[in-house]
Order: structure tokens, then C-alpha cells, then sequence
């Protein structure tokens, strides 16, 4: 029996397809949650583009939707919910959301995390949600406890942070910046600053923890990375111990020294579509002409991600070569063979595009409708087999 969550066969005629890295004119159908070639009842997108679906390899933007005011915290279950309808809403199929497991505690300490993991097993998202953990190096204590959830929950995807440093230098620089923190962290200043001290306590004991996780997540079959790189040793020495994504390296030198190990480099899309990087970091747009960019990603705002690209094409990039930067390259990063890419026998993640207004009309994730609007949805509920999918 077809299962029911899926569309219909359906096959989609008259708009521009990207497939094999080409965009021009093209059928692709949809049928049983995967692309394929065959005939089936045909739906008009004359005057769209059709495009694999985003891959968005960090997004901490569903903070926002869990915890609107640092001491107003909702149900995981319905920032979940908005998250999952905002990624649909802009074209993104596939979303890891960047959850903290850090010792400032509170909405990013593991306590949250473990809450994030057990939520999503249960929910059912229309697009594919998943977790990256961006794990504080100095947070020793919890590296046994790391593993253990990385494999009861079957993340493959974490990051190592470093910002302990960067905490001290804005209690000595920028106070209300720090109070701001310490009121996010739900802590009174002084018990931040003594988390802090007590992690970087633990300072002599990070390299000889972070070799052990290193060792785990080989053996669970963990990709992992590191973020923020601020120079070449940084980044030289989380490739040698396997950490292979650089993600959000902030210097040039950091992003040159990713090249030779052949490490995936990731940029924030925002960056790109803001003209800059909000913290002072080096230029994604910078990164992209000189070759040092393979992926962008929603960092805080997942509506960039459609934007950066329409921005990198206006500035002359071919929409194929963008749009490859938050799908076929992401999925490259994460070695994701399923999807990120237009052709048949692939997971169906497709992105319709209005091509006159550069509007995500449609959304479809795994073979599932995810979002419909606009012109591309009239033409959709004209189509009898659609109608009745809806309908159920």
C-alpha cells in the first residue's frame, strides 16, 4: 500500500529544473517519497524553478521560538513546531538545529539538550529536522555524558566551541554585553563569571578530552567540527584530530589553512545577505570570491538562506553555482548521498520557485508537502490527485 503522508505520483512540467548542475527546461516527478523519471499525472510550474531542497547544516534560530524572553521559556514541542514550519516556509528540507551543550547552563547546558533530543524522537516534522551539538570544549566534566547521548539519540553531527575566552573579554570590555549574557544564562553576573573560572580551570585537561571524543564519534560514525577558528593552529590542530568541518572560521588565515586537509568550510548566509559579519568577522562574501566558502547556512535567520543567494546572483554568480551552496555542497559536507541534489531515485526534496518574484511557492520534503502558497499552490489543488492528497 502507498503510504498515505506521501504525494501521489505527480510529475511537474514547463518550469526551469537544476539538475546535474544545469538549469533549464526539465520534468521531474515525485512518487512514493523519492525523484524519479517515470510518467504521472503532470501539474503545469511553467514560470518556476524547480531546485533541491536546502540543507541547512546550523541554525540557532529555534532558540528563539523555545525561548521568546530569557525567563519566558515555551514547550519544546511548539518552538519544534514553529521551526519546522519556518524552514518549510523557506524552501529547507533538511535543518540541523545548533543546540549548546555548554557550562553556562540553562537553555544551553546538556540539561536542554537531552530535553531538545528526547522532543524531536517523537515529533513529526515536515521537514527533516535534526540535531548539531556544539559542544564547549572546557566542559570536561560532561565529555563521558556527551558520548553516551550522541549515541543514545544517534546524533551525527557536532561541533567544538571554544568561547570561554571571548566571555572574559566582554566582562572586561563590554559589561552590559556580559549582563546580557548572564540574564540570557537565567544566572546572576557573578555565578557566570564563576562557571567561567571554573571551567577554565580545566584548561590543561581540554586536548587530552577532546582526543577521547574524537575517538567516539569515529566509532559511532560522528562527523565533527569546529567553530569560530580565529587562526591556521586552530584549525591544523582540530583537523588533526579528525574534526574536519570548519565551521565559521573567523579569519582568512583560518579559512586558507581548511584547504589542504580538504575540510568543508561554512559561512552564515546572514553574513552574506547583511554585506558583512554582525561580530566583525571576516567577510563571507570576502570568503566566496577568493574560493575559501563551500557552504552557507542559516547561523541566526533562516530566511537568509533563500536571500543570500539571490544576493550572490545578482552580483553575477550563476544560480547553479549558488544554489549548490545550500544543497549539493551541504550534503556533500555531511557525505548525505540521499539527497541535495535533483535526480531520480534520490529522496524527493524539491524547492518551488516563482520565478518572477523569487518566492518559495512550494516545499516538498521527503515525498511529503511541506508548504504550498501563491500561484504554485492554485496550480497544485487544480490537480485532482492533489486535491484529494489534501483532503486526507
Amino acid at each position: 500500500m502507498p503510504n498515505p503522508a506521501f504525494l501521489p505520483p505527480l510529475r511537474f512540467t514547463g518550469a526551469e529544473v537544476l539538475r546535474e548542475g544545469r538549469l533549464g527546461p526539465d520534468a521531474i516527478a515525485v512518487a512514493e517519497g523519492l525523484l524519479t523519471d517515470a510518467a504521472a499525472p503532470e501539474i503545469d510550474l511553467s514560470g518556476f524553478l524547480v531546485l533541491p531542497g536546502i540543507i541547512d547544516l546550523h541554525g540557532d534560530g529555534f532558540e528563539r521560538q523555545m525561548f521568546p524572553r530569557p525567563t519566558a521559556p515555551f514547550p519544546v514541542a511548539s518552538g519544534l513546531a514553529a521551526t519546522d514550519r519556518e524552514a518549510a516556509a523557506h524552501g529547507v528540507t533538511t535543518a540541523y538545529l545548533a543546540q549548546s551543550w555548554s557550562w553556562e547552563g540553562g537553555h544551553r547546558g546538556p540539561e536542554q539538550a537531552e530535553a531538545l533530543l528526547a522532543a524531536l524522537e517523537g515529533f513529526e516534522a515536515a521537514t527533516d529536522l535534526r540535531v548539531q551539538i556544539r559542544a564547549e570544549t572546557h566542559l570536561v566534566e560532561a565529555a563521558p555524558r556527551l558520548l553516551e547521548v550522541v549515541e543514545r539519540y544517534g546524533v551525527d553531527y557536532v561541533i567544538f566551541n571554544d568561547h570561554l575566552e571571548e566571555g572574559f573579554q566582554m566582562r572586561r570590555g563590554n559589561p552590559d554585553g556580559f549582563a546580557h549574557w548572564a540574564r540570557k544564562a537565567g544566572l546572576a553576573e557573578d555565578a557566570l563569571f564563576a562557571r567561567m573560572e571554573a571551567a577554565r580551570a580545566r584548561t590543561r585537561e581540554v586536548p587530552r578530552s577532546l582526543c577521547a571524543l574524537a575517538n567516539g564519534f569515529d566509532r559511532l560514525g560522528v562527523t565533527y567540527g569546529s567553530h569560530d577558528d580565529p587562526d591556521a593552529e586552530t584549525r591544523e590542530f582540530y583537523a588533526m584530530i579528525g574534526a574536519r568541518v570548519a565551521e565559521f572560521p573567523t579569519t582568512r588565515k583560518a579559512a586558507m589553512a581548511a584547504r589542504p586537509t580538504g575540510s568543508p568550510i561554512i559561512m552564515g548566509a546572514p553574513n552574506v545577505v547583511r554585506g558583512g559579519s554582525q561580530a566583525g568577522n571576516i567577510s563571507a562574501a570576502a570568503l566566496l570570491r577568493d574560493g575559501l566558502c563551500d557552504v552557507l547556512v542559516s547561523d541566526y535567520h533562516i530566511p537568509a538562506l533563500p536571500l543570500a543567494v539571490w544576493r550572490l546572483v545578482d552580483e553575477g554568480l550563476a544560480l547553479s553555482r549558488a544554489w549548490a551552496l545550500i544543497s549539493s555542497n551541504a550534503a556533500d559536507a555531511l557525505r548525505m548521498a540521499d539527497r541535495g541534489r535533483i535526480a531520480a531515485g534520490l529522496r524527493a526534496d524539491l524547492v518551488v520557485v516563482n520565478a518572477a518574484t523569487r518566492q518559495v511557492e512550494a516545499t516538498i520534503a521527503g515525498g511529503r508537502l511541506a508548504y504550498l502558497s501563491g500561484e504554485a499552490g492554485r496550480r497544485f489543488m487544480a490537480q485532482p490527485q492533489a486535491m484529494r492528497m489534501a483532503a486526507e
